[in-house]
């Protein structure tokens, strides 16, 4: 039977603002994404934002309309939720499925919410790599969505200056060079022309008498499409941070004029700069196999390995299975300095790495004194594989994972197989067995002798897949981070009333502090907690620390598996 011509959103056909992933933005959110997206939203940008946003993302596109009837939300309101959705990158829109003339739908993305998760992580890595300014720079961009360079030198200098000595300030040319070192490793990047972005491109293909006319592509531009992505304007930014006053609420008021003026003066209007989420992706990569090389050999060789990914980091593409190729020679003259090792220890190092089992490292030609290349793709799957291990052992002990280990390895193995191989007892690797089975981390395969499927003439044999039980373990992540959240709230809802109290005695010490208070007014203040308060509120605040460092940690696991699970759908 043929297949039947089924028309195409244009929708579908779009790759989003933030990044090209190939059909992976718009695949069908999971039950338990929703519900971490509408979390995070809810958190960030309260509960209209998060009624709108989960709509949509259950929904799918619709037009504004539809969402403010179905929402049963104001117009306004839903107009306002959707500027906040479009400016930080969450949602886009374009014609409507009736073509040109149509009302214009709205489109949330799951992938891009979840983002919202991993934003400590950004500011901490700018943080670690340009210091106190970068950090600043990029949790100001985050914050807001996209910013002009000029608004941001100005907002960060502000910021660095308040937090200075009296008599002190920023000068707006460090800030520009932070700017600067983060548009140079391709961590900013500008947002696509607004101008374009409604534009539909012309057909590439006519369409001939006889059959439809294929959809106009409505979509937008990428950032990686504008040719000057990571080319910086010309700013003629000169001066200082200022201290902010109390009086200076006001001005902050009426600033939207005064914010415009100051742009257009700067000569970088309606250029706008937003995080480039795939860079930093690239570097918490790099990182991971860095440790895990280090982990596995030694600290010289995990140096050589950092070398690697630091000469191609710019120029290896985020679907890259393999980083640029590189000689022996480039490698030796780019080690750092206090790595003074010769350049036969080197050769030795580069071979132990190839004929390491985890195929980190690979060797692609003999020119130059070997050509050496980092295979991305596999170095994802060992550390995908090793989560995925250590989860079985943690959950289920290390007799499991020992099964779990020997199945990765030889792929089918009958039960009396795994039996005699893991040297468990057959009762224990039994029950083992059907644990893991019924955890859907071990599948079952029968293989009949006959059509009949008799029991006694076919094989069954236990395997692991280990993409299927990566995805498995990511929704499991994506749940536990949604309850981490669910009972950080909570825990803040109860005790609301002593957090309120706290911070107005905080408030109340700080203004005493700054007029110059006598010790024994700020020792009554500080009085007005009580011993049991203070000691609840330690509690709370020791408990609530560590469940934000629960849900980093996990968020690591869910990145490790998100990478490799898209490396696959790369290959």
């Amino acid at each position: 039977m043929p297949k039947r011509a089924v028309r195409q959103h244009p929708f579908m056909q779009c790759a989003t603002l933030w990044e090209k992933k190939p059909n992976w933005c718009f695949a069908k959110m999971t039950a338990q994404e929703v519900r971490l997206c509408g979390l995070l939203l809810q958190e960030h940008f309260g509960e209209v934002v998060e009624r709108v946003g989960t709509h949509l993302l259950r929904g799918g596109a619709q037009n504004l309309r539809t969402i403010a009837n179905e929402t049963n939300t104001p117009l306004d309101l839903v107009k306002k939720s959707l500027c906040v959705l479009v400016q930080h990158g969450a949602c886009e829109f374009g014609s409507g499925r009736r073509g040109p003339g149509s009302p214009v739908e709205y489109r949330a993305s799951c992938e891009r919410v979840l983002r919202v998760l991993r934003y400590p992580r950004y500011i901490y890595t700018a943080k670690t790599l340009y210091g106190d300014t970068g950090e600043l720079i990029v949790e100001e961009v985050l914050q807001r969505g996209h910013m002009t360079m000029s608004n941001t030198v100005k907002t960060v200098a502000d910021r660095l200056t308040h937090n200075m000595e009296e008599g002190r300030s920023m000068e707006y040319s460090e800030v520009v060079s932070a700017f600067s070192k983060l548009v140079e490793t391709h961590f900013l990047q500008r947002c696509p022309p607004v101008a374009e972005m409604g534009a539909a491109a012309p057909s590439a293909t006519p369409a001939t008498p006889g059959t439809p006319a294929a959809p106009a592509s409505t979509a937008p531009p990428t950032a990686e499409s504008n040719p000057d992505c990571y080319k910086l304007p010309h700013v003629t930014l000169i001066g200082r941070g200022k201290r902010r006053r109390s009086s200076d609420d006001s001005e902050e008021q009426r600033g939207g004029k005064k914010a415009k003026m100051d742009s257009e003066s700067c000569g970088d209007e309606g250029i706008y700069w937003q995080v480039n989420f795939e860079r930093f992706h690239q570097h918490f990569r790099d990182q991971a196999i860095i440790s895990a090389v280090a982990s596995k050999l030694d600290q010289t060789s995990s140096e050589i390995v950092r070398t690697m990914l630091r000469m191609s980091e710019v120029t290896t593409t985020q679907t890259a299975a393999y980083t640029q190729p590189l000689s022996a020679n480039e490698i030796f003259r780019s080690l750092p300095p206090n790595y003074s090792i010769s350049r036969p220890i080197l050769d030795q190092y580069l071979s132990l790495l190839v004929d390491d089992p985890m195929e980190f490292v690979g060797k692609s030609g003999d020119s130059g004194g070997g050509m050496y290349v980092v295979n991305l793709q596999r170095a994802l799957a060992n550390l995908a594989r090793a989560t995925l291990e250590s989860v079985v052992q943690e959950r289920f002990g290390s007799r499991s994972a020992r099964i779990f280990r020997l199945l990765l390895r030889k792929r089918h193995l009958e039960q009396k197989q795994v039996e005699d191989f893991a040297m468990i007892p057959a009762k224990e690797a039994k029950d083992m067995l059907y644990t893991l089975l019924s955890e859907n981390l071990v599948q079952l395969q029968e293989i009949p002798k006959t059509p009949d499927y008799a029991p006694s003439r076919t094989f069954y044999l236990y395997t692991v897949n280990q993409l299927p039980t990566a995805r498995l373990l990511l929704q499991h992540c994506y749940k536990t981070v949604a309850n981490l959240i669910e009972r950080r709230l909570f825990e803040t809802k109860e005790n609301k009333r002593l957090l309120e109290k706290s911070q107005r005695i905080e408030a109340i010490l700080a203004s005493l502090q700054a007029s110059g208070a006598e010790p024994e007014q700020l020792t009554e203040v500080e009085e007005m907690i009580t011993a049991p308060e203070r000691q609840q509120l330690e509690a709370l605040r020791h408990h609530i620390n560590k469940l934000d460092s629960t849900e980093n940690q996990v968020d690591e696991t869910i990145f490790l598996l998100e990478s490799y699970i898209f490396s696959t759908k790369t290959k």
